[in-house]
């Protein structure tokens, strides 16, 4: 069997969860404008099909998911040179989940770390979708064919289920269809820390928010945080190695290193020998300076939510292009009938 040439694309997405946060513009927002523009075609997506896994407020739903649409433009996402979506406007991802549900297997579902740590103690009680929902994130990624999809560390598990899903379903129907999906993850912040305990993620669901960088937060309320965020009374090391064991001291020097487009090491020889009471009012302009814009920003394009809805509207539009036809021969391959409108 010949092996197929896939169009290069990536795909990726957030959950319109609310509260969106530095953790998630370094590890991924970030990422996914540097991606733009590439030898790759790029879809981001507001994964809001996911976020139902839990329960949510409809009102408080809608509104993350403007919210982070509005979030991804004023990064520097551009709905034109990317594909942008919300994910329930492409019905094809909920399509295809279902075909994955029938091809993947309860143990590798039962595998799911990420399972095991949202459910809890009482795991009886947890929804059908969140426990299925590894098989709609390969439906994300492979009903548009994409070839790499930039993740943190903590989805590595989910891509290499995507990846069993995709072989299966190859394997079972004698075809080269689906593509080997590659993982991304780089960068100096993939992984941001807790202003308050840096061995904690920064989270949303910090009771203290003085544990997180919020995407919406002025310059003001910046650089007070910035200033507040736990340190320890030694300075800073000129090397890498210099920072283990001082989870604090790491997490603000990768912040720093990820803002400024910089290596970690690149960082520390500029600071090596600085006292946190130094170092702070740097970081604190500096996060002032790349992330007060993205805030004022966000702001305005709140005040007109029509258009952020004719931009998902448009995006559905082109995903589906891509997806339809996808969708369409997955059928044709599995037996099934595609409706006309597919």
């Amino acid at each position: 069997m010949s092996e197929t040439s896939f169009t290069p694309r990536v795909f990726s997405g957030i959950q319109p969860s609310g509260n969106l946060h530095l953790g998630n513009y370094l590890g991924a927002i970030k990422r996914f404008v540097d991606m733009q523009g590439s030898d790759f075609e790029t879809v981001y997506c507001m994964v809001d099909l996911h976020a139902i896994t839990v329960w949510q407020n409809p009102q408080d739903l809608m509104k993350s998911t403007r919210e982070l649409c509005a979030g991804f433009i004023a990064s520097g996402i551009d709905p034109e040179q990317s594909i942008l979506i919300n994910q329930s406007q492409v019905p094809e991802h909920a399509q295809l989940a279902w075909i994955f549900n029938c091809v993947a297997r309860m143990g590798w579902m039962q595998r799911m770390t990420q399972f095991k740590d949202k459910a809890g103690k009482n795991s009886q009680n947890a929804s059908l979708g969140l426990f299925a929902y590894p098989a709609l994130m390969a439906a994300d990624i492979l009903v548009y064919h994409a070839t790499h999809v930039p993740v943190g560390e903590d989805q590595k598990q989910h891509l290499e289920l995507t990846r069993d899903i995709a072989a299966k379903f190859n394997h079972d129907y004698g075809v080269d269809f689906f593509p080997m999906t590659e993982p991304v993850i780089e960068g100096a912040a993939t992984r941001v820390m807790s202003l308050r305990d840096g061995s904690k993620k920064m989270s949303k669901s910090d009771a203290s928010d003085a544990s997180r960088i919020n995407m919406t937060d002025d310059a003001d309320t910046l650089a007070k945080k910035i200033r507040k965020a736990k340190t320890d009374p030694d300075a800073l090391p000129s090397e890498a190695k210099g920072l283990e064991a001082r989870p604090e001291a790491r997490n603000l020097i990768n912040i720093y290193a990820a803002l400024n487009d910089q290596t970690v090491d690149a960082v520390l020889a500029e600071v090596g020998g600085k006292q946190f009471g130094e170092f702070k009012p740097m970081l604190a302009d500096l996060a002032v300076a790349k992330l007060a814009p993205i805030a004022s920003e966000m702001a305005r394009l709140m005040n007109d939510q029509t258009e952020i809805d004719r931009i998902l509207a448009r995006g559905a539009e082109r995903a589906r292009d891509i997806t339809a036809p996808i969708l369409r021969k997955t059928y044709d391959i599995v037996g099934m009938v595609p409706p006309a409108a597919l």
